[in-house]
This record gives C-alpha cells, structure tokens and sequence, in this order.
C-alpha cells in the first residue's frame, strides 16, 4: 500500500499540488469487485482545500487516473455501519449516498479517522459520524504546521506509523556523499554486510562523538532550548492569529461563493428575460394585425375601389399573421391560441361578405346585362361582356385570398357564377342564333314555316316543309332540293347565287361573334378564378382532323364534367358548364343551313375549318378549339352526304326514250360546282376534301355519261359521248383543277375518239343530219350566253358590266361559218 501512496503521490497529486493524507482501496457495494481508490488530500497552497478523491486503475492497468473529487465541505454524513464489530463497508454521503466495502477494516477505520481529524481542522461546519467508534474520534492535540513535514510524502497526523516509513527519496548532495563513501571502501558492494557494519561502527563513534559534543555545550544547547520554547511560544501565537484569519476567510469564502452564485442566477436570468424579450417581439411583430386592417375586414366597403383596396391590403396582412411559422412551443401559448383564434373568425367573417357581396355583384352585374338583350335581338352581334368583367376584376385579388384561405366558399362561388352566367349567356346565344336563323330564311314569316319557336332554335318544321322552301330572285322563283341536279336546273332558270353569299357572310358572321366571346370570357375566367391555361391535351387535333366518317368520340359530355385533375382542367369544365348551348345550337343552325340548300355546307366546311385552325393555334385544348372541332365534324359529314347524294341522282337520272339527248343535266351541274367550289375554296385550308370530292365527282360523271350514251335511242351514243366529254374537257381546262389532271385527259382522248367515230359513222348519212347537229351546236351556245348574262345581272346589278358580244353576233358568226363551207 505504502509504494501505491507514493506512486499516486507522484503521478496524481503532486502535479495538482495536492498532498495524499490517507488511502482506501474500496470498491462498489452489490457490484463487481472493480477496485479503486478513495484519497483524502489537502492542498499546498492557502487556503488549504481538502477533497476526497476516487482514482482507479486505467483500462490498459498500466498508470493511474483521477476519476471525480468531492470537496470535503460537501460531505454530510459519514457511516461506518457498526461501531463495535469489523465491519468493511461504509457510506459517505455527499450530494448522494455513496455505498463503499474496503478491502480491510484497518484501511477504513485509518481513512474515517483521517476524515475526522481534516473535519477538526480545516471546516466550520462538523460532519456527522455515524455508527463509528469512539476511539477513532478522540481528540488530538492541535496540529501545528511545524508538526506537519513540508515534504510531499509526511501527513498531518502527528503519530501515524506510515509516516516513519514512509520513503524519501535522496537529494544530489546526499547522492554524491553516498558515493564518495562507497567509493572508499573496496568492498561496498561485494560485501554489503561487512560495508553495514562498518558504517555502522562508524556511526557508533559519531553518535559518541555528537553525544560528547553535546554535553560539551550543554549551556549553549539549554540556551537554545529557551531560545526554541520562546520560538513555540510564538508559532503557536501566529497559528492562532492564523487560525482566526483562515476562520474570517473562510466565512469570506462561502460569502464568495454565495455572490458568485447570486451573480451566476443574474446572469442567467438576464439571458432568459433577452430571450424572452426577443420570442415576444417576434410575436408582436409577426402576429399583431393593425386596427385599420381589422376595420375593414369587419365593414369595409367592398363596393368602392378604395374600400376594395384596403380590404385587399387588410387581407393580405391578415394571411401573413395566419401563416407566419412559429417557432417551437409558441403554440403552447394561450395569448398565441386566442390571437390564431381572432385571426380564423376574422378570416371567417371577411370570407362570408366577400362571398355575398360577390354574390350580389353577379346578380346585379346580370340584370344590367340582361337589359342590353333588346338591343341585340334584331342585330347579329352578341352583348359586350367587358365591362362586367372590368368591374369584377378589381376583386381578382380577393378571390385568389379566398381560394388559399376558404376554398369551400371559393368553389361555392365559382358553382355560383356558372350556374348564373350560364343562363345569361343562354339566353343572349339563343337570342343571336334565332335571328341568325330569321336572317338566313328571310322573314319572320318564312321562318315559321321551319318551325322555328321562341329561342330555342330548333327545326321542329318536317323535312317537306324544308323543301317547299321558296327562294325568291328578280319575281322569278322555284322549289329547291338539295340534290346537285336540281341545283343544276336552278342554274339553267337563273338561280340566286346572292342567297348563298348571304348565308356565307350570315355564317362568318356567326362565328366571328362566338369566337371573342368565348375567349374572352375564358381569359376573365382565368384571371378571376386564379385559373392556369393553355394544357395541351393529347388527342384533341387528332380527332378533330378525323372528318372522313365514324363515330367520333366527344372531349366532353355538356352534363357530366371530366373529373377535376388540374386547374385546366377546371377553366375547361367552367367553359362547357357556362357555353353548353353554344354546341347545339351551332349544330342546329347548320342543319337549318344543309336544309335550305346543300351546297351551303361547301361554305361551311370553309368557314368552320378556319376558325378551327384559327382557334387551335391560340391553345389547342381550349373550349372553343374543342367545341368549334366537334361542330366541323358535322359540317364534314354534311360536305361528304352532299357529295354522295349528287352520285346517287346522277345513277338514279333516267332518260326518255323519246326525247334527244344532249349536254347532259349533271355534266352542267358539275360544271356549275366546280366553278362554285373553287370560288369558295380559293386559299383554304381544307383543299384536300374538295380534292376527294372531285374526284369521287368526275368519276360519277364519267360513268353515268357512258351509262346514258348506251341508254339513248334517239340520239347516237357517240354524239352523246362526244358532246359531254368535249363539255367536261373544257371544264376542266377553264378551272384548271390539278388534282382532275388525269381526268381532263381522259375527257379530252374520249371526246376525240368519239368525235372519230361519228364523222366516220355520219359520213354515210344524208346532209340533213348534219343539219341537226349545228343548230343544237347554235342553240346550246345562245342558252349558255344567256346564262351568264343573267348571273353577271344579278352579282353586278346597276354596273354596267356586259358580255363582249351579243346574241345577234353568235347568229351572225354561225352564219358566216355555214355559208363559208
């Protein structure tokens, strides 16, 4: 034990000057026997602080370590457990219990009396022993300083064994001597016995000699006796003064300690109240809403452009303190739960007069409309919606602070203005589209005979009484079919080409009125209702470019809206709830149309294609792209049965065997349509269907001319051939329609083999014959004049424009020709 107290005094304590008193080796009580050490040490500067140290055996077990330190002041109570029988375990109690087992109950006892006499000398404040015996606790005499070595290795109890042998280490001085002395005797190290007892003897005779020296001067040593109980005297006088300062510093201690605690608590303190100032200036700052804001949130004016500006502001303000983020705990705060409170029925408060008044607006703002109906109901135009959106876009702001705070009174409003403005805007379409209707039939009259009632705009009239429909042109009027034939014998009796141009500008005008109502009306949609535009949907050109027949699928169902996946989407079902009408109507207008005459779809086909083009260049998936697409479908249908009705006619055409046959009807009507067909689709976008349509044309043409030509009895199947195809070659060659190229061709190499074939024939027959066929050649010249004098009459009436030459120059020249030969 005794080398262990020196290693940790010099490993340990002496750097930490510190003196090793007393050593314990314990170990925990109830646990594992991991020995360690309990130090009782002092230190060597003043004021002496005593502690009570634990050390232990490092890890690797090769050093020492200081583990924790107790000041001795903070021990309460010390147990020995019994204080009679041997007992090895003992608590010390400092801030909590500590349970101990010494390795013997001398090291225990030996440690608890060196905690007693510390306690004795060093504290105020006496600790309490409990179950310890009495003879650990006498009183000893008071300790001097100069009853304590100042070396590192004495201890403060005057008679305790270990220190007598306790090891001491030489200094150079004593080294050197040793050294010297070894070095004199041969024998030093070979013969340790001899060379002890030869210093022995050695210090037999010094110890006479000293002792003779002593009695020698026992005057002067009992002089210096007196001299050193007079020196006691007054060390003990200074250790009392000592004694009394250390008292007076130790209570000066304790108050020091008790201030630099107090400023400890200050500090603390001072830093908890900065902390707490800077969570409340944050509330303040971020969840304080001016009065003026509340204000008008509670009544402000949501009528008046400023009043809608500071409620703007108002609720702008009010949603940055709702969602400002707080830090962690603040939501613990109740001055924070009812502010978050006031802050949701303000919300609530402002959410519900906005929604009402909103509300009002749109009923207000549709009574004003509705007022303006009269005006438009014997024009062609459409009720100008922009100051209405004008008025309500001033709350474009509000209703998007509505939608992030309220979406339920949000989408209550937007149900709200679609249920409203779709019976506004059905009203005023079918108001425009009966006097569309009243426009193109003529009359009021005449369109009674369609059965056209009230704004509905549908044709409830029978398709007979479509077909008894009289166009009237110049006093001179007949019933119209929608076959191409009989639109060929309206040519022949001066048909009124001015009926389709009205249709046609009837029609552009119709659409040029729908197109920037509805994209307007999309635009304030998404401006209003804080809507995304302009989503591509895959599909949406490709079916409306599918015209060529089937069942195309609708991007829509006017009564059951898509699911809602994006806001697109949304402003797309918007459109649809708000326009349903528009489709039907449009549809119903083009039947009205195909009714009154079938080539009317020929301007339809034109007409729609371009708004369809026109409207999928601004965003494909908009309303009116989609609607205007699905209309052209129908348009589509109506070109191609108009086309397949003129072949059915043309197979249907019986010839009287009786009668002679000339130009036949349908070769003029066919002529008659590709003049009509490529004034109207000079430039258009949808060349290609008139392309397909020509094409299925000639080739009804080529073989009904063929089928008449070998029905006829009364006129010869050459001449038949011969005078058709020569009609249809210089058709094509006027017109120059390129995809009928091959056609012209075969027109031409027909007309000349047959043209052969009746000289060769017709050179047997009598010249009477011939005869014959000039004066038809005459007379189907002089009709074709007339023809065009009277179309020139009726598309320039009052210009002055005439044909270069007259009826009586065609005689003229016919006879010049004939008396020539």
């Amino acid at each position: 034990m005794t080398a262990i107290k020196h290693a940790l005094q010099r490993d340990i304590f002496t750097p930490n000057d510190e003196r090793l008193l007393s050593i314990v080796n314990v170990c925990k009580a109830g646990k594992k026997k991991k020995n360690c050490f309990l130090c009782a040490t002092v230190t060597t500067e003043r004021p002496v602080q005593v502690k009570v140290v634990k050390v232990k055996k490092s890890d690797k077990g090769d050093f020492y370590k200081r583990q924790i330190a107790w000041a001795l002041r903070d021990l309460a109570v010390v147990d020995a457990k019994d204080a009679i029988k041997e007992n090895p375990e003992f608590d010390l109690h400092f801030e909590k219990i500590y349970k101990w087992v010494a390795s013997s109950t001398a090291e225990k006892n030996a440690f608890i009396s060196c905690i007693w006499k510390l306690n004795q000398r060093y504290l105020r404040k006496k600790i309490d022993f409990v179950n310890v015996s009495s003879q650990l606790l006498e009183e000893l005499p008071k300790v001097t300083e100069e009853s304590v070595p100042s070396g590192e290795n004495q201890s403060v109890t005057g008679g305790d064994e270990e220190a007598v042998d306790e090891y001491q280490e030489l200094n150079a001085r004593e080294e050197q001597d040793i050294e010297i002395m070894m070095e004199g005797c041969e024998y030093a190290i070979s013969n340790a016995e001899a060379f002890a007892e030869k210093l022995s003897r050695e210090l037999q005779v010094l110890d006479g000699a000293n002792i003779q020296s002593i009695m020698a001067s026992e005057k002067q040593v009992n002089i210096l006796m007196k001299l050193l109980d007079e020196a006691l005297k007054e060390v003990d006088q200074i250790e009392l003064k000592l004694s009394s300062y250390e008292e007076m510093l130790q209570s000066v201690k304790e108050q020091m300690d008790q201030i630099s605690e107090s400023n400890h608590l200050i500090h603390l303190s001072n830093t908890n109240n900065v902390k707490l100032l800077s969570e409340i200036e944050f509330l303040v700052n971020h969840m304080d809403l001016a009065k003026g804001h509340i204000k008008a949130l509670q009544e402000g004016d949501l009528a008046s452009s400023r009043g809608i500006e500071a409620c703007t502001n108002a609720a702008d303000a009010l949603l940055q303190c709702m969602n400002v983020a707080l830090r962690p705990g603040h939501d613990m705060l109740l001055a924070v739960k009812q502010q978050q409170q006031r802050f949701s029925d303000l919300r609530e408060l402002f959410a519900r007069r906005l929604a009402s008044h909103l509300n009002n607006v749109f009923v207000q703002q549709g009574h004003d409309q509705s007022s303006t109906l009269a005006q438009h109901s014997v024009e062609l135009t459409l009720p100008n919606h922009h100051p209405f959106h004008r008025d309500l876009l001033r709350y474009a702001k509000l209703m998007e602070w509505l939608k992030s705070t309220d979406y339920g009174k949000y989408e209550g409003l937007t149900k709200n203005y679609m249920d409203y403005l779709s019976r506004l805007y059905e009203r005023e379409i079918k108001d425009f589209f009966e006097v569309a209707k009243i426009k193109m039939t003529g009359t009021t009259k005449e369109s009674k005979k369609f059965g056209l009632h009230g704004s509905s705009g549908k044709l409830t009239g029978s398709t007979s009484s479509l077909n008894k429909l009289s166009v009237q042109s110049s006093g001179n009027r007949r019933s119209q079919s929608s076959s191409l034939l009989d639109m060929g014998n309206m040519s022949a009796s001066d048909l009124d080409v001015a009926d389709r141009t009205k249709f046609d500008k009837i029609f552009e005008q119709v659409l040029s009125e729908l197109e920037p109502l509805c994209l307007a009306e999309q635009d304030f949609i998404s401006k209003f209702f804080k809507l995304q535009q302009h989503q591509s949907i895959p599909g949406t050109m490709a079916e409306a470019e599918d015209l060529d027949g089937g069942t195309l699928s609708r991007q829509h169902n006017c009564g059951t809206p898509l699911p809602v996946s994006s806001e697109k989407d949304m402003i797309r079902q918007m459109m649809i709830k708000i326009f349903r009408c528009i489709e039907p109507e449009l549809n119903n207008l083009i039947a009205l149309g195909d009714k009154i005459d079938s080539f009317n779809s020929l301007y339809m086909l034109v007409k729609m294609s371009h708004h369809v083009w026109t409207a999928q260049n601004v965003d494909p998936a908009s309303f009116l792209s989609t609607t205007l697409g699905n209309v052209l479908v129908t348009v589509k249908r109506n070109f191609d049965k108009c086309i397949s009705n003129q072949i059915r006619q043309m197979e249907e055409v019986k010839i009287s065997k009786k009668s002679k046959v000339g130009i036949l009807p349908f070769v003029a009507e066919f002529e008659e349509f590709a003049g009509l067909a490529e004034s109207i689709f000079k430039n258009a976008e949808r060349r290609g269907d008139l392309d397909k349509a020509y094409t299925k044309l000639i080739r009804g043409v080529f073989v009904n001319v063929e089928k008449v030509a070998n029905e006829s009895q009364k006129t010869p199947r050459d001449v038949v051939m011969m005078e058709n195809f020569h009609h249809i070659f210089a058709t094509l060659s006027r017109l120059k329609i390129s995809c009928l190229e091959a056609e012209k061709k075969d027109a031409k190499q027909k007309y000349t083999d047959h043209l052969q074939s009746y000289v060769i024939y017709s050179l047997g027959q009598p010249l009477e014959k011939l005869n014959v066929v000039w004066h038809s050649m005459q007379d189907e010249f002089i009709r074709q004049y007339k023809h065009f004098e009277g179309l020139i009459a009726r598309c320039y009436p009052g210009s002055g424009v005439t044909m270069e030459f007259t009826i009586q120059d065609i005689l003229d020249y016919c006879s010049s020709i004939a008396q020539s030969h």
